[in-house]
């Protein structure tokens, strides 16, 4: 979340302060020139970023450092510096990046819900095709070019509101958050699943902790019939319940 609520926002990224991870935001997005010396390199900071990105997607985020990226673009690390002094900026630039992949001319429905539900999916689409995405969210701290053009989609759904400006930038906060932790859980639920010993022994656990008849609540729920898994369907469930019951008034 932002330190600044009302100030700043979520897309699919956290808003920050460019003082708390050293990154000067306008530095970054405004004067995106090398910031070393010397001769210039036979590659671009998009060629930089996109290798850094492919790598990420392939091999998750810790597999991200300026050596491997490096080796992908045929570069020597120390290079990479004119573009990227830290693994921090270069988180900065991967998570605007793949944020251009978001739709940002689709045309509104009027109806701030259903508009705002359509904004929610999107972000997840992009999170699992990128799943080292909620693990990078919290690491955001500035508002890059693509990220801004989103964010400028998702303030005019919620323009039909009563909303003042605070307001829906912390809708659109809690939203992002929303969508990156059950991102997150959806991932590694995902990576459980391979497992059937796990889900079998944690099925005994919680039957024999509902018959101990000190979780009458818990019995309950297990009692009743299960659906069937489909992430699909969970999660527009569990979006609806958030956006229906905002208060707008």
């Amino acid at each position: 979340m932002s330190p600044c609520p009302g100030r700043r926002a979520e897309i699919v990224t956290r808003g920050g302060g460019a003082g708390a991870s050293g990154v000067d935001p306008q530095q970054l997005w405004l004067n995106p020139g090398r910031t070393g010396r010397g001769r210039k390199p036979a590659f671009s900071r998009e060629e930089i970023t996109a290798a850094a990105v492919a790598l990420a997607d392939a091999e998750g985020l810790e597999a991200v450092t300026m050596r491997r990226v490096a080796a992908r673009v045929g570069a020597g690390a120390m290079s990479l510096y004119s573009y990227a002094p830290d693994k921090e900026t270069l988180l900065e630039l991967m998570v605007d990046h793949v944020s251009g992949e978001l739709p940002t001319d689709g045309r509104l429905t009027g109806d701030w819900r259903t508009d705002l539900k359509s904004v929610g999916r999107l972000q997840r689409d992009l999170m699992l095709r990128h799943r080292w995405l909620p693990a990078a969210l919290s690491a955001r701290r500035s508002l890059g070019p693509n990220t801004l053009a989103f964010l400028e989609y998702a303030l005019a759904a919620l323009r039909p509101t009563r909303l003042d400006g605070a307001a829906k930038l912390e809708v659109f906060s809690m939203l992002t958050g929303f969508v990156a932790g059950h991102v997150g859980y959806e991932i590694s639920q995902a990576a459980a699943a391979g497992s059937s010993g796990r889900a079998a022994a944690e099925a005994r656990y919680l039957a024999a902790v509902a018959a101990d008849g000190r979780h009458p609540g818990l019995a309950e729920v297990l009692a009743a019939p299960g659906r069937p898994p489909d992430p699909e369907a969970t999660f527009s469930r569990f979006l609806d319940r958030l956006v229906d019951g905002l208060d707008t008034g």
